[in-house]
């Protein structure tokens, strides 16, 4: 599997507010055996993730995967929505513990089919790991610290709902269609995050949980400084062939379905058309949680990380998406080809096309230039000059 399969799903026309694209994602049917409740934590955590590692991040909530069939934990209603102004502060935000991002759940010393996981933090501690251990072969230019620490601690700044001008709103005023199941947030016509679950009845408990989700760079710039979106209106246009209602009801649907296709899935192309790195999380029966990185190919502006869940048949039953800045793309894919060139910068110089000074200066422009041995980046620098 390298792609998303979003079989079962189809758009519904988009709705529109401000510079917030909203596309509605409808089932035909819902996703048989599993549904998907939420946790609130309501604080910052500290999540354990290996023996003396921890992840620290805000985590609002997190969601619990139920393949149990019995349903018995229902799903947290009451989650609500403040108008933008009303982004209520807590007198002090609780620091949690929880151990690993995804973890089965026990009752009574009893594992249940179950499954706790923190959304989004799964894609996102993915990313931070992405070659997190450095360097693999003491070459010189670095520092002890890259060698025996590596990328640690690496960290990403991201933005809640409630920073994203104009989502909180749209939200508040989405219309829920009857089968819905997923939706895709677009920020100046720019695709923010894809969202899907398996049942209409966990979307209608969830969706107020977009506010409290983690945006990127990208999308609170689109929509803090992006002009207002076009509205798309279908027009059936007078016609001989249209002398009933059913012949009226025939065109409207007709145009529907143009809309709902050409601003749903024309629009969100490079996230479903896109190859990924796939690794698995944890296999429920005949559900299995992923997460994914993408290629982080130079020339592709839009990228996205993300987690999902998937059938036996390899189909997008859970779905939740974090776009990258252009930022975190460079930073992707300069530690790609360090890694597959062994972090030695000559040969990693030469398979970017570039200079030793440009990739040291690359490297410091990522963030990364704590890593490097300053002695020896002087040492070569003044040899350099002599020559």
């Amino acid at each position: 599997m390298n792609r998303l399969d979003m079989t079962g799903l189809r758009t519904m026309p988009a709705q529109v507010w401000g510079g917030i694209r909203l596309v509605p994602l409808v089932r035909e049917e819902p996703v048989a055996g599993l549904r998907l409740h939420r946790r609130v934590h309501e604080g910052y955590g500290r999540v354990q993730i290996a023996p003396r590692t921890e992840y620290c991040s805000y985590i609002p909530h997190g969601f619990v995967a139920d393949w149990s069939g019995e349903d018995s934990e229902g799903a947290a209603y009451g989650t609500q929505l403040d108008g933008p102004a009303g982004t209520r502060v807590p007198d002090c935000i609780p620091v949690r513990r929880h151990h690993r991002m995804a973890k089965r759940l026990r009752s009574k010393g009893v594992t249940e089919k179950r499954l706790r996981f923190l959304p989004l933090h799964l894609a996102l501690e993915g990313y931070l790991a992405l070659h997190f251990r450095g360097p693999s072969i003491v070459w010189d230019e670095w520092s002890q610290q890259a060698v025996r620490q590596g990328l640690s601690p690496r960290s990403e700044a991201a933005y809640g709902g409630w920073a994203v001008s104009g989502l909180a709103e749209a939200l508040r005023i989405f219309e829920i269609h009857p089968g819905q199941c997923g939706v895709l947030v677009y920020a100046s016509d720019a695709l923010a995050a894809a969202f899907v679950v398996p049942h209409p009845d966990d979307y209608r408990t969830l969706h107020p949980t977009l506010i409290e989700d983690m945006y990127g760079e990208l999308v609170y710039q689109y929509a803090h400084f992006g002009m207002p979106v076009a509205d798309f209106a279908a027009h059936i246009r007078d016609s001989p062939l249209l002398r009933t209602v059913a012949d009226l009801r025939t065109a409207a649907r007709a145009q529907e379905r143009l809309w709902a296709e050409n601003h749903g899935t024309f629009m969100a192309d490079r996230l479903l058309d896109s190859s990924y790195a796939f690794q698995r999380v944890h296999r429920m029966d005949a559900f299995t949680l992923w997460r994914f990185l993408p290629s982080f190919r130079r020339g592709l502006p839009e990228q996205h990380i993300g987690e999902v869940i998937t059938d036996h048949k390899g189909c997008v039953a859970y779905l939740k998406t974090f776009r990258l800045s252009a930022a975190q793309i460079r930073r992707g894919h300069l530690l790609g080809t360090l890694h597959d060139n062994d972090w030695h910068l000559e040969r990693t110089a030469a398979a970017l096309g570039s200079s030793h000074d440009a990739l040291v200066a690359r490297i410091r422009d990522a963030g990364l230039g704590s890593l490097l041995d300053a002695h020896e980046m002087a040492r070569r620098s003044r040899l350099a000059r002599r020559r």
